[in-house]
């Protein structure tokens, strides 16, 4: 995690390992790119979400080891994965879940500015609170 921060992600839910797109897979995905929707962020005392709608057809276009075929969604991506198709958000986002009812809908989280600090002479950010420890 980029954080340092535990965000819940549950693992078993995602591909072993990140498999980023072939160029042929993300040739066939570009069609799609201008039409991905980013929702508003919000917040609560944690983390700061958003949702990002893919066009429903673009699903069919995504391969087969990204998805869930017993909920009928997509795993959970890693960042390499849904960057590779062509999802852009800055660092730190964590997908942590799929809106089953409308599978095209992924749900993401960051850890909230004030959740986090800078670490003493090292210049990366740590996670602060019960959750990290």
């Amino acid at each position: 995690m980029t954080s340092g921060y535990d965000m819940g992600i549950d693992t078993s839910r995602r591909n072993p390992k990140p498999r980023p797109l072939t160029d042929n897979e993300r040739a066939r995905l570009e069609e799609f790119l201008d039409s991905i929707h980013y929702s508003s962020r919000y917040s609560d005392d944690e983390y700061e979400y958003r949702h990002v709608q893919l066009p429903k057809a673009m699903l069919k276009a995504i391969p087969k080891e990204y998805h869930d075929s017993s909920k009928g969604t997509l795993k959970l991506l890693w960042e390499d994965e849904w960057r590779s198709m062509g999802i852009t958000q800055s660092l730190g986002w964590e997908h942590y879940e799929v809106h089953e009812p409308e599978p095209h809908i992924l749900l993401f989280k960051y850890v909230c500015p004030s959740k986090m600090q800078i670490a003493p002479h090292r210049g990366r950010k740590v996670g602060m609170g019960s959750a990290s420890s």
